[in-house]
């Protein structure tokens, strides 16, 4: 019995250190189906944690986490990534709430309000971000984030442009997009 169980905890190392890891920067075109494109080199620990910036007379709060082995969907192959997923919250200058996703539940096939990472450049010291925009897709876009120094970041959102016509959304749905569509935008951590 004894022999059994050692038998089953060799395979199960040696299972593991056959397991394939791929650097963040892999071209998405390269990368073989149900791999793992990990964050080898800590590349995104450094963004963890929570932002404000105030743009014009909102105030803005980032929640950046990081995510191991998070499910990604592309064209028709799967794989596993470790990624930044944002979440955030746009307060007016009363204080009132704009916009929150901070206790949202993000699922890998969710279609609306995801921030996560999909690519880093570490010779830029920057991150880019996809964003799936909010009701109907309003927004929809890409996010970069700078890392400056410890406790700042610069931000850049590009939105794609978007034209609705009628049927697109359902009456009344909130167009607005609320997050900073600005360049140079800096973060402090808090």
């Amino acid at each position: 019995m004894k022999y059994l169980f050692f038998i089953l905890i060799f395979f199960s190392f040696s299972c593991r250190s056959q397991e394939q890891y791929l650097p963040l920067n892999t071209l998405m075109e390269s990368i073989p189906p149900n791999a793992y494109v990990k964050d080898l080199s800590n590349e995104l620990a450094p963004y963890v944690g929570v932002y404000k910036a105030n743009y014009q007379g909102n105030e803005i709060i980032l929640y950046i986490t990081k995510e191991d082995t998070r499910p990604v969907h592309y064209t028709d192959q799967q794989f596993y990534r470790d990624a930044l997923v944002i979440k955030y919250i746009v307060k007016n200058s009363t204080g009132a709430i704009l916009q929150n996703t901070q206790n949202m539940n993000f699922t890998p096939d969710q279609k609306f309000h995801t921030i996560f990472s999909t690519r880093t450049r570490p010779t830029q010291n920057t991150i880019i971000f996809n964003y799936d925009g909010t009701n109907c897709g309003v927004g929809w876009g890409d996010i970069y984030l700078k890392k400056i120094n410890s406790t700042q970041i610069s931000w850049e959102y590009r939105p794609d442009d978007m034209v609705f016509t009628n049927g697109d959304c359902p009456q009344g749905t909130d167009k607005t997009i609320y997050l900073p569509e600005t360049k140079d935008l800096i973060f402090t951590k808090q």
